[in-house]
């Protein structure tokens, strides 16, 4: 990726009032982040949910010096920037429709690789609920070797599942509500420098952003969206744990609460999840592998589709399937319209005629692989 590529692509997601589902759509419009700033004003204007306001915003320019600024941040600090549309793209954020266009990351770990669990809780950890966090993270470690342990690097459970995996040998990654330039608490520095020999720290903000309350609550999705599953160990009646847990349940990822006695303050919040059927009730990680079925998983007597056989297919739909074989993880609906360089309507329409084949499958955030 050149600076120059890089700096439109950092300049999208600065320009206020486009949040990200609008960007990719913008993007699908155009065809490239490059493209949406060299475009006209008047044809940006006609584009759905631009207008006049917001099309003088992009032609102005005013974000990119400050894309050139995080760039130099960037190299001077070895940040690694992952694009909506890049391989390296976590495949499981794909599937998350308000997943955000750029992700900064510092430190060593494939977000595309093992098992990735997320451990959720409240800043006010009991002893009772230290000990199941990490009694659960020491024996996924022992029956689950590549399990990767998510969270959020704040205090209580957060902290305490970073520290039990870096004990246990797990890979962890802690997904901040700031920019790289800071670690937030400050008191938690050891443990995020630890991480980044194993694990990472992930972020969607530049340098110089603030640990803003509001930040925690979105960085929340980013946790929900890269993890397979998602532990509450506890959770007051209301907190950050439990709005994790909602995002992880309309993303259609699974859910799992540690339950606590009725009088519990700090496990009113994992009690009600149970009682909603919002979260399955697990007592250790053999509860876990159950429920994942990751222990009976047997990919050999998978079946494969040879679609590269398949006679009845158009030039356009062979093109698609291609792409998509490029892209195992899967591509999203946009993804795939600015690949190929064609319209949204006609990409959605040789999709949904896979589909009935029985050749891609479509996920939840129009994310599509090939079935295989």
């Amino acid at each position: 990726m050149t600076d120059e590529t890089l700096k439109y692509k950092i300049g999208i997601t600065l320009i206020k009032g486009i949040g990200n589902n609008l960007a990719k759509n913008l993007i699908a419009y155009i065809g490239s982040a490059e493209g949406v700033f060299k475009e006209k004003q008047q044809n940006l204007a006609k584009i759905p949910g631009i207008g006049d306001v917001l099309s003088r915003e992009i032609v102005s320019h005013n974000v990119l010096t400050r894309a050139e600024q995080e760039i130099e941040f960037i190299e001077k600090n070895k940040i690694q920037t992952t694009y909506f549309t890049d391989r390296a793209y976590p495949f499981r954020l794909k599937e998350c429709a308000d997943s955000p266009i750029m992700i900064y990351t510092k430190g060593n770990c494939d977000f595309n690789n093992g098992k990735f669990v997320g451990i959720v809780g409240t800043r006010n950890a009991t002893e009772t609920g230290k000990e199941n966090c990490k009694k659960l993270i020491t024996d996924l470690a022992l029956s689950q070797p590549n399990t990767i342990i998510v969270s959020g690097l704040a205090y209580g459970v957060d902290i305490c599942a970073h520290k039990a995996a870096l004990d246990a040998g797990l890979p962890t990654i802690g997904v901040i509500g700031h920019g790289l330039d800071r670690i937030y608490p400050a008191t938690h520095r050891p443990t995020a420098v630890k991480m980044l020999q194993n694990g990472a720290l992930v972020t969607e903000y530049l340098s110089l952003t603030n640990p803003d309350r509001q930040n925690f609550v979105q960085r929340n999705r980013i946790i929900a969206g890269l993890c397979d599953a998602i532990v509450v160990v506890e959770s007051a009646a209301r907190g950050g744990a439990l709005i994790t847990a909602e995002v992880a349940n309309d993303y259609n990822r699974d859910v799992f609460a540690f339950p606590g006695r009725v009088t519990d303050e700090w496990s009113a919040g994992c009690n009600a999840l149970i009682k909603t059927n919002k979260a399955s009730l697990i007592e250790s990680a053999d509860d876990i592998l159950n429920f994942m079925n990751w222990e009976k998983q047997d990919f050999a007597k998978a079946p494969i589709i040879q679609t590269a056989m398949f006679l009845d297919l158009s030039d356009e739909e062979q093109t698609i399937v291609s792409t998509l074989r490029q892209n195992m993880d899967g591509l999203q609906l946009n993804e795939i319209a600015i690949q190929l360089e064609k319209p949204i309507s006609k990409i959605s329409s040789l999709l949904l005629g896979l589909e009935f084949k029985g050749i891609v499958k479509c996920l939840p955030g129009n994310l599509y692989r090939i079935i295989k």
